[in-house]
């Protein structure tokens, strides 16, 4: 494998929530603001992602996003895009944009309307998108998230993929939940240039000791800088206190619908109200979710830097992703 001599996304990266404006639209300039705002902090774009309610989103929606991106002089090998699709057409698409546009990497789901599929299904479809695209450049970042997809990516399968195409498949963001199958893939794949990602901070500190390459977080949206500094102090006496920081702090998020939750306090703290917006079928959360989340997080003391730079305004975000 080449993976040496390519370079590698690392350390800490966020599924970038997609602000709405009035018009329930996605609002450029709250996206542009945000995703600024998540490099300033040190945090890659793994824009459309879950948290991203990407699978609500066009691709049409998605594609003119990440081009407000690149004409904001975002830079394009600090982004990780979400590109996989139910569709195959679709997911070819938006991942030869995304290699076009010159992003370091694509996060990758499964096609995961039908269930109970076999890996020789899977890699067929992994395997059409990398050869319809076609391109030496293209980094691909299997997305496994069973919770969500039903459709897990099993070690064989990643296996059958790396031997297949050794520059094209880069790593994973394993979203599983069980650090055993997480474990796994580091001790089986990682020594070859196979990067892992954590998909939560909830495992950053064990996967960072495995030899991981950090992880792709939702709460990097809001918690950048704790998150990030447990990652570059992994090796420190104190990171496992950090970690059972994070955790509590994670844990006040998920007490609700983690999305909601997360674009709620982002409007808390910025004093921007429509940052609260989702997209159907999720619902923002009622009065007295917020007060109780509010409650939750002034008690902890949590803040999210310069807030105030994510504020929008209804003239600033007429123009929105078509």
């Amino acid at each position: 494998m080449n993976g040496a001599a390519r370079h590698r996304l690392r350390g800490v990266l966020s599924p970038v929530l997609t602000p709405f404006g009035p018009d329930g639209k996605p609002s450029t300039t709250r996206f542009v603001r945000h995703c600024r705002w998540l490099l300033d902090q040190g945090v890659g774009l793994a824009a459309f992602g879950t948290n991203s309610e990407a699978n609500s989103l066009s691709t049409a929606e998605k594609m003119s996003l990440l081009d407000v991106l690149l004409d904001a002089g975002l830079p394009a090998d600090r982004m990780m895009p979400g590109t996989g699709a139910c569709a195959l057409p679709d997911a070819i698409a938006m991942t030869r944009h995304a290699v076009d546009a010159g992003c370091a990497g694509v996060l990758m789901l499964p096609p995961f309307y039908y269930k109970g599929v076999s890996d020789e299904g899977l890699f067929r479809s992994f395997a059409s998108v990398i050869d319809a695209v076609a391109d030496r450049r293209l980094r691909v970042y299997l997305y496994n998230i069973p919770p969500m997809t039903q459709v897990p990516l099993s070690l064989g399968l990643i296996e059958r993929l790396l031997k297949a195409y050794p520059d094209a498949i880069a790593g994973v963001k394993d979203s599983s939940g069980d650090w055993t199958h997480t474990h796994a893939m580091l001790r089986e794949f990682q020594p070859e240039g196979f990067d892992v990602f954590a998909g939560s901070e909830t495992f950053l500190l064990q996967t960072m000791r495995a030899g991981g390459a950090g992880c792709i977080t939702a709460t990097g949206n809001v918690n950048p800088t704790a998150i990030l500094r447990l990652y570059r102090e992994w090796q420190q006496p104190d990171a496992p206190v950090q970690q059972a920081a994070l955790d509590a702090t994670r844990a006040l998020f998920q007490r609700h619908p983690i999305i909601a939750a997360m674009k709620s306090a982002i409007a808390w703290k910025s004093a921007d109200e429509q940052w609260a917006a989702v997209r159907t079928p999720l619902i923002a959360l009622n009065a007295t979710q917020r007060e109780q989340l509010e409650a939750d997080l002034a008690a902890e003391g949590f803040t999210i830097p310069k807030a105030e730079t994510l504020a929008g305004n209804d003239a600033s975000c007429a123009t929105s992703a078509a």
